[in-house]
């Protein structure tokens, strides 16, 4: 019978120092491998072989020197010969920046249950595998890179220290968060216990979760973006156990499981009487929901009417209203969301616009040198470029391959992602890259074709986006509430229902929020949905009413089938690829339409959509005086501060 075995977690470029004490004859060996983490006949092993050393020319892909314009890279055939075809002609524009191009490599997959039985038995000694149940404690070190002492609970046995000379170390520690729990050491800071749960426990989850799910909990907290996307479809026992307790246990009284769904987003507090700053919001009668229409999207004519003879936009009002009411046609949306991004002043001549762009030009190649002139000696003292990279190139990798721009090997569509995200990582230091950013990236970049105006209409978008990828994610704990909030108001029988079942702090809506419905929707309903969100229109906060609509397009079914939480988590994870993006904007602006006819609502609720703001605005300009500048509000209800010069307004609805 076969054994069955699945590849968790694969790196090469793992080195060992063996020393005279391990056998070594060679005190200055070097014992280069891949680290892997398999399951295998339901057992997780940690396993190490050793590689021989050799490089397969053919594996390295050339890069055109325009690294801004589309272009296919063809393999070297050799160590001399490069050649490259152009998929578009395009006249670059910056071609003193030629000498900054790109080099990527190819990496040889194992298939599983296959390696290479050719080493010599001087480096296959070196080869072991460890049950991470035989695990008692890990310790992280560093010397200029990371490695990793991995101590048995079995004293008389040892396997030698892992160096993670070309990252991943931190890839590998968070893979077997998904099988162990890493606990830090009260004695040493730097030694990580690790304990796994029983292996009876460890079959039910088995049964129950695939790989993406396995510790979802815990992954919630470190990782949000692969939690909630890892497919919710599968999730059963193992979070409702979690929440509830087993069926030896009483249900957990409703404070300890606000304590717990706490736990999942760091900094989030739960009043069980009412959220903090909000009042208690009790039934109300909305009134009839009005019958909305859209309309076709704008032209290119329309568009070009739109600008007078030196370029500015005229009546930006009237064609932001549009632009919500219809979107844009495709042949527009290159330069239409130049200005909805904040990239283009809509008062900008198209002179003044060449002249921003050369200016941008250049100070995006300037960050992109940084990093393309780091050498291998300096990104081995970097841990966190080296961190950064190596999640970027697993991201890129796996985002958007369906698509045309992006399919097949070797697509110029990658490395241009790849290089955008790396650039933003010089750009914002601080945050550098998160898992998602890959998926807010990809639209922008298919619709400019353009590294540089690519960058730039992602650096505006990321300003709205930041705090949804920062370590405490205030922008999710935020909309979360403010998302509950709404709903109270519009179905306080739903909400209610969804609260019976353990679901009314709406995590099944995470994934909405945390990167913009880009995997509910198919490809070009995304477009549409994000350039009607970036007008701003028709309040703050607009995504929130569009989850609204969703959630009142299911709620029949969900609570006519009695749906608990499991179900619900399931039944919302496969709306994916289904959603009728038309449908649910014009039911999203009837539901603005209702709450704004209503007389008596609620604070809370005008805070969140802005409605206070809109009418402070309004009042000043009726009494002649200058409107202030909407700063107080943006699209996760937080702003960041010191706000590049190029970036969105205060307010954005996106």
């Amino acid at each position: 019978m076969a054994e069955l075995l699945k590849v968790i977690f694969d790196h090469e470029g793992i080195f060992l120092h063996p020393t005279p004490d391990e056998g070594s004859p060679d005190q200055d060996l070097l014992v280069s491998g891949s680290l892997r983490i398999i399951e295998k006949d339901a057992e997780i092993l940690v396993e190490y072989r050793p590689l021989e050393d050799s490089v397969d020319p053919s594996n390295m892909l050339c890069a055109g020197q325009d690294s801004s314009s589309v272009v296919e890279w063809a393999q070297c055939p050799g160590e001399k010969s490069q050649t490259r075809q152009l998929l578009e002609t395009q006249q670059s524009y910056e071609t003193e920046w030629d000498m900054v191009n790109a080099v990527s490599f190819k990496k040889k997959n194992y298939t599983n249950g296959e390696s290479s039985l050719n080493h010599s038995h001087e480096r296959s000694r070196w080869a072991f595998s460890v049950n991470i149940s035989d695990l008692k404690s890990i310790t992280v070190k560093e010397e200029g890179w990371t490695f990793l002492i991995l101590q048995l609970k079995d004293s008389s046995s040892s396997v030698p220290a892992l160096h993670f000379h070309q990252g991943g170390s931190r890839e590998f520690l968070d893979s077997l968060r998904r099988f162990a729990l890493l606990t830090k050491s009260p004695e040493d800071e730097t030694r990580l216990l690790v304990s796994t749960p029983n292996k009876a426990l460890s079959q039910s989850f088995e049964n129950l979760l695939d790989d993406n799910n396995f510790g979802l909990i815990h992954k919630f907290k470190r990782d949000p973006y692969v939690a909630t996307l890892g497919g919710f479809s599968k999730v059963t026992n193992y979070i409702y156990d979690a929440l509830r307790g087993t069926e030896e246990q009483q249900q957990r009284p409703p404070e300890e499981v606000a304590d717990l769904l706490g736990e999942v987003i760091p900094g989030l507090e739960i009043n069980q009487q009412e959220e903090p700053g909000f009042e208690v919001i009790t039934r109300i009668d909305l009134g009839t929901r009005p019958q909305v229409s859209r309309v076709e999207p704008v032209s290119a004519d329309y568009w070009s009417k739109h600008q007078d003879p030196e370029g500015r936009i005229e009546n930006e009002a009237a064609l932001r209203q549009r632009i919500f009411k219809g979107g844009l046609c495709h042949a527009v949306r290159r330069e239409a969301w130049k200005f909805l991004l904040g990239y283009y002043p809509w008062t900008s001549t198209l002179e003044e616009r060449k002249s921003l762009q050369k200016t941008k030009t250049d100070e995006y190649f300037r960050m992109k040198l940084q990093w393309k002139s780091i050498s291998e000696e300096q990104e081995r003292r970097n841990s966190r470029l080296r961190d950064y990279k190596s999640l970027i190139e697993k991201d890129v990798n796996r985002t958007d391959r369906t698509n045309r721009f992006y399919e097949g090997l070797n697509n110029p569509g990658l490395t241009l992602l790849h290089d955008i995200l790396m650039t933003y990582c010089m750009y914002d230091f601080d945050l550098g890259y998160v898992q998602g950013m890959s998926d807010l990236l990809s639209p922008i970049l298919f619709v400019m074709e353009n590294e540089v105006d690519a960058f730039w209409c992602f650096v505006s978008f990321m300003d709205q986006m930041h705090q949804n990828f920062e370590e405490q994610m205030q922008g999710m704990k935020t909309q979360l509430i403010q998302l509950s909030t709404l709903l109270r108001l519009l179905d306080l029988a739903f909400w209610n229902y969804l609260e019976s079942q353990e679901s009314g702090y709406l995590y099944f809506c995470f994934r909405w929020l945390l990167i913009r419905f880009k995997r509910e929707l198919i490809f070009s309903d995304v477009l549409r949905l994000w350039e009607v969100m970036w007008t701003e229109l028709p309040c703050q906060n607009f995504h929130l009413l569009v989850c609204c609509a969703i959630l009142d397009s299911e709620k029949q079914k969900i609570m006519e089938e009695n749906y608990g939480f499991n179900e619900i988590l399931k039944h919302i994870n496969e709306l994916s690829m289904k959603l009728n993006i038309e449908e649910i904007l014009q039911k999203a602006e009837g539901i603005y339409l209702q709450i704004r006819s209503c007389k008596d609502l609620p604070h809370s609720i005008s805070s969140i959509l802005g409605f206070d703001t809109q009418h402070r605005v309004s009042s000043q300009a009726d009494s002649g005086s200058r409107p202030v500048q909407q700063q107080d509000a943006c699209s996760n209800g937080h702003c960041r501060d010191n706000r590049p010069q190029n970036s969105c307004r205060g307010v954005f609805t996106s």
